[in-house]
């Protein structure tokens, strides 16, 4: 018998080693890695997601036949040292790792690697793509994407006549009471869940953040649902406020797709292609259903393809030489005043999640304008977050919101004041913060560190095109000592978890 080893990010039958394996010559390996679960403080809903979605494979993998092993160890290494002493396989086999680090484990133990097909297009054809190009932008890799893909095509032409139509899906929130966002599907909890609750605490797990409540589905047959749900009754309302932030709705109208994705139990093919079949029905918008497809096809690929493109060193690029800790309000040892980043936090702390604005203009453009080490917030991130993963952080976070990589992702850093806060979001209102106030105990921190971080980066950033405007406004405001100076109080503060 060979060994198939599944990784807990790989749960689908029709991914890679999996795809071609038969329950007569073929066993199935999934190590639930207890060292891996304690290397972080994990939210409570992020390793429940994981784990719980493992075990729901595991007996599906057993309904179709296979025998599985699934092996509750140490750590991965140890996990299949265990399986070999007691199966002796003739073989082992596993699909690409989805990080940097797993391909080095599977690499030192001779397994044999199968290429995955868990993307629309494998890092090796995103190099392919790449190679040559001094620089690159995510908007042509898209472009590049669609033709080759065939998504929202008429020949070789996008149909409508236009590539995207950010210009109509960049609305500030609506102010009707009666909002159209339809409400996520739930689970139902059972004892299989609390079990897996128990095991994290009878293993010594740190945990943060509530228990699940049935938000985040852990099989394939839930996550399918889902699918349908999203492109059914959210999808139509998807394009015009995918930027908004508002208090009342913690999804929009999102897909919150994102985890099934990068787990396995659904596939981006599969997400794509129900979003073109309800547009060729004429039941969803070009708008929506073209912003929709660039999110999967365009930037979740990208991201895919750049980590690949330059790990390892990625990781500790800081080209604006932050130093600085996650503020004590983002992990829940303070709370805050500032408003977005109250509501921010608690949806975290409920639901282990934020839409991906939320993610890069307040939590992410709070912590680059204070200086936050950029690896200890994509640490941070990739464990709270219940899509979370190496892959999914690192370029999402060093190189789009915190710029450490010096622009070799974006263009110019995304840096904003209150200003933009309060036109996408209805948080500034009832905050104690005045948002056109740069100095004083009431401006808005995110005012104060904005000047103060265009003229703490001065050099750097008045030779950017895309932001030298901006720096040589900073240069003329009268009052810039004094922004200055109270910038470092709220730094302080920040760091002390007083604001």
């Amino acid at each position: 018998m060979k060994t198939v080893w599944v990784l807990g990010d790989q749960l689908n039958r029709r991914i890679g080693a999996l795809a071609d394996a038969d329950p007569s010559t073929h066993r199935v390996l999934l190590v639930e890695s207890f060292a891996k679960l304690r290397s972080k403080r994990w939210h409570r809903q992020r390793a429940h997601f994981v784990i719980a979605s493992m075990r729901r494979f595991a007996d599906e993998l057993r309904s179709a036949g296979f025998e599985v092993d699934l092996r509750r160890s140490d750590s991965l290494q140890q996990g299949l040292d265990e399986h070999v002493d007691q199966f002796g396989p003739d073989e082992v086999i596993a699909t690409e790792p989805a990080s940097w680090d797993g391909l080095g484990l599977l690499q030192r133990n001779d397994v044999t690697i199968v290429r995955s097909n868990q993307f629309l297009c494998h890092y090796d054809e995103f190099a392919d793509w790449a190679d040559g190009k001094q620089r690159f932008k995510m908007e042509d890799f898209y472009r590049w994407q669609r033709r080759r893909l065939g998504y929202l095509m008429d020949g070789d032409e996008p149909v409508g006549g236009r590539w995207n139509f950010d210009d109509e899906n960049r609305e500030p929130p609506p102010s009707a009471p009666d909002d159209p966002w339809a409400s996520p599907q739930t689970s139902e909890l059972g004892d299989a869940d609390r079990q897996v609750l128990d095991d994290l605490d009878e293993h010594g797990v740190d945990t943060w953040g509530r228990d699940p409540d049935g938000t985040w589905a852990t099989s394939r047959r839930a996550a399918l649902s889902r699918l349908r749900h999203f492109v059914d009754e959210v999808l139509p309302q998807f394009g015009p406020h995918e930027d908004a932030m508002v208090e009342r709705s913690w999804h929009l109208a999102h897909s919150v797709l994102s985890p099934y994705m990068n787990i396995g139990l659904l596939l981006p093919g599969e997400v794509c292609d129900a979003v073109q079949e309800a547009f060729d029905r004429g039941d969803v918008p070009i708008a929506s259903a073209e912003g929709f497809i660039r999110q999967v096809i365009g930037w979740r690929e990208y991201v895919w393809g750049v980590y690949w493109l330059w790990m390892p060193d990625y990781r500790s690029r800081n080209a604006l030489g932050a130093d600085r800790p996650v503020p004590p309000a983002f992990t829940g040892a303070a709370t805050t005043d500032m408003n977005c980043v109250r509501h921010c936090i608690d949806g975290v702390e409920q639901r282990a999640y934020n839409h991906h604005i939320q993610r890069l203009m307040v939590l992410g453009n709070l912590s680059m304008l204070h200086g936050v080490d950029p690896w200890a917030l994509t640490d941070w991130m990739w464990s709270h977050f219940i899509d979370g993963a190496e892959w999914v952080m690192l370029p999402n976070v060093i190189g789009m919101s915190q710029w450490a990589d010096g622009g070799r992702m974006a263009t110019k850093p995304y840096a904003a004041g209150g200003n933009y806060i309060d036109k996408m979001s209805d948080y500034c209102g009832p905050c104690r913060y005045d948002r056109k106030q740069r100095v004083g105990d009431d401006a808005c921190p995110f005012t104060t560190l904005y000047w103060d971080f265009l003229a703490r980066h001065h050099d750097l950033l008045v030779k950017n095109p895309r932001i030298a405007r901006q720096v040589r406004a900073s240069e003329r405001l009268s009052d810039l000592p004094a922004v200055r100076e109270r910038a470092v109080e709220v730094r302080r503060l920040l760091d002390d978890g007083k604001l």
